[in-house]
């Protein structure tokens, strides 16, 4: 148990714990929200904005934790081990912002659709959109970061 929290103080370490959220958060937000348009439920849309912004704003610690973390992860790297970490960071600081996008948009899209719950299906059909989208990004930037053998 020592050991666990000890653990708890190395960025790379948390990073690794934190980084399915983005991913696996999206996915079944994503999947809520098709569900919403499929029931036509405003009440269905706001969870799944709620699952949705949770998924795009944990990107944030696990962006700032992977930086943290990229020194002491390259300098145990091998040579191709070392370009798949670059290239996963790369892909990470050029994309991070489509995150924060859909977070301000899942975040507005609650607002929106509690105040007016007749706006649910064009809010929950430009959320899916989005949602979709960046899902696939977070995958591309997951790829490279549990990538190994030959270099990208």
């Amino acid at each position: 148990m020592n050991t666990f929290f000890q653990h708890l103080r190395d960025p790379e370490y948390i990073h690794v714990l934190l980084n399915p959220l983005p991913v696996y958060g999206l996915a079944f937000g994503t999947l809520a929200l098709a569900l919403a348009l499929f029931l036509r439920n405003h009440r269905v849309t706001v969870a799944a904005l709620v699952l949705v912004f949770v998924g795009a704003i944990s990107a944030w610690p696990v962006y700032q934790y992977g930086e943290s973390a990229y020194d002491r992860v390259k300098s145990t790297s091998d040579s191709a081990g070392e370009q798949w970490l670059d290239e996963h960071m790369a892909r990470g600081e050029k994309l991070i912002w489509m995150f924060y996008v859909l977070a301000a948009v899942s975040a507005t899209g609650i607002a929106v659709t509690l105040k007016w719950p007749r706006t649910f299906m064009p809010v929950s059909s430009v959320a899916l959109a989005l949602s979709s989208g960046t899902l696939a990004v977070g995958g591309y930037i997951s790829y490279a970061g549990t990538h190994r053998g030959t270099s990208p």
